[in-house]
Order: structure tokens, then sequence, then C-alpha cells
């Protein structure tokens, strides 16, 4: 088990790192998985790096740091999102899944990422977005 201290360090390395270095690179790439969420606060478009994998008209994910992160925050004040899979986008809705076992549903995503979730996840959280089209 982790302590509250261990995971307050590991979130701020975790989101120091994102911020920084990896999001500014993976936003740019055509293939990466892009979630958008609108700004709670500011009410501007928020682009984030995502893994997770499309079944049918849903896409399933798994954040890391479950109500931590900002975009679980933003999905909180505003569940309408973006979802760019595949250098396509998609209009949806998201649902947070707290009763979801977050640890199952990494075994059914993409490999890598759920690496890194488990890797660096201080909270994991289901994340279920209906995909409109």
């Amino acid at each position: 088990m982790t302590s509250p201290t261990s995971n307050s360090w590991r979130l701020r390395l975790d989101h120091a790192f994102h911020r920084r270095l990896a999001n500014p690179i993976t936003t740019r790439m055509r293939d990466q998985i892009l979630l958008e969420t609108t700004g709670r606060k500011s009410g501007v478009p928020r682009r984030t790096p995502v893994g997770g994998k499309k079944v049918g008209a849903t896409f399933w994910m798994v954040s890391n740091h479950g109500d931590r992160s900002d975009y679980v925050r933003n999905i909180k004040a505003k569940p309408a999102v973006r979802v760019r899979i595949k250098n396509e986008w998609h209009d949806g809705v998201a649902h947070l899944m707290p009763e979801d076992d977050a640890g199952a549903r990494l075994a059914t995503l993409p490999r890598m990422n759920s690496a890194m979730v488990r890797a660096f996840g201080t909270n994991l959280l289901t994340i279920r977005i209906d995909l409109a089209d």
C-alpha cells in the first residue's frame, strides 16, 4: 500500500513530467489519442494525450490520478468532450465510473499505456466516453 505522502510526491512528479515534457511533444503526434475537455475555470478547450480503446461507440480509458487529474475535474464540471482517435475527432459524453474495477479495465487496454498508468498511478479511475458518431 502506498502512503498519502508517497502518492503526493508521485502525483507532483508525474504532473510536472507530463505538463513540461511529455504532453507538449505527444499532443503534436498524429497517432496520439487526445482527450479535449473544457476548462472548468477558463472555459477554454484543453487537450490531453491519453491512452485507451474504442469499443463500438464507446471509448474506454483509465485516469492514473482519478479525481486529482485536471481533465477529470474538467469532466465533472462539463462532461461533453471530444476524443481524437486515428486523427479523427469524435464528440462524446464522459462518465466517471468509480464502481468499475480500474485494474481489470487496464488489462483490456493497450499495454504501453496500461504499464504507464500502473507505474505512475495513485488513484485509478475508469472513464467511459459515449461517442456520438
